[in-house]
């Protein structure tokens, strides 16, 4: 099955939520549709049924650098190239904007992946509230 990496595709405010509980995520459902609003771009894929099964997006002050976040892939379709493609799709939308530099964290088990996609891997640091 081929599978479609389309940029900004149309994304109804639960459907990103799902998603990331699928994966084991937290819902985050409050960021929704605020996120679609302010970030630079975002790319979904869909299966033949038209469910959302992976997504990402790209954000930052649209100048030299951008980050990307949210890369997640339906369980289900997990090793099949999808998430390779998404990644890929959202760094060449991010060249056409502009963007130059393109950061992503990630965890230490996801490194292969990443650098996949065309990543070099670095030393860097992650804050993050508690509250």
């Amino acid at each position: 099955m081929n599978h479609k990496v389309i940029i900004n595709i149309p994304i109804s405010n639960n459907e990103v939520p799902e998603l990331r509980e699928l994966g084991g995520w937290g819902r985050r459902d409050e960021d929704y549709p605020t996120l679609f609003e302010r970030c630079n771009f975002w790319a979904g894929v869909r299966d033949e049924n038209n469910k959302l099964i992976a997504f990402g997006y790209v954000c930052g002050m649209g100048l030299e650098h951008g980050y990307m976040e949210d890369v997640i892939v339906h369980p289900e379709y997990q090793g099949q190239g999808i998430g390779v493609e998404l990644v890929k799709e959202l760094l060449r939308e991010s060249d056409r904007f502009g963007l130059r530099i393109v950061t992503v964290t990630y965890e230490e088990n996801n490194t292969n992946f990443y650098k996949t996609c065309g990543f070099t891997p670095g030393s860097g640091g992650v804050w993050q509230s508690y509250k």
